[in-house]
């Protein structure tokens, strides 16, 4: 097939509307979104993880520079403290995966394999047959 035919799978199936089109790309768009949520939150697991490391590195210069009194209470107080009642960072990471995470996956899903036959992407694809120059090796459809 010709590069500069769009992939079936990145066709609209017969029958589908534009709105329904727009509504999965608006889905797909926020889908997008969580997606970056997520990063983000690894990322404060990552980083807590880091900080809470470099803690227990200051606490044992502090004791080395004889301030044993201070380390003892960044000791007790502040490393490896839950940062959400009951939780380190990694229970949070995984309640979201498991919880709010997996089911927009799951429904982003379902909405796709009702609606378009499981098909991704449908109105960005769209939008690059609309604003690519055909013929342009440069703008192919497809790889």
């Amino acid at each position: 097939m010709s590069p500069d035919v769009p992939a079936p799978e990145h066709t609209r199936p017969d029958g589908v509307d534009d709105l329904t089109v727009e509504a999965l790309g608006k889905l797909s768009e926020a889908l997008e979104v969580v997606e970056n949520a997520r990063g983000y939150l690894y990322a404060f697991h990552r980083l807590t993880g880091m900080a809470d490391l470099a803690l227990g590195e200051a606490v044992d210069q502090l004791r080395e520079a004889g301030h044993d009194s201070l380390a003892g209470e960044i000791q007790s107080r502040l490393i490896g403290r839950n940062v959400i009642e009951g939780r380190w960072t990694f229970q949070v990471v995984e309640e979201y995966d498991d919880g709010y995470y997996r089911l927009f996956k799951e429904l982003e899903a379902k909405a796709r394999d009702q609606l378009v036959l499981g098909r991704r992407h449908i109105f960005e694809a769209e939008m690059k047959e609309d604003r690519r120059t055909k013929g342009n090796p440069d703008h192919t459809a497809r790889p």
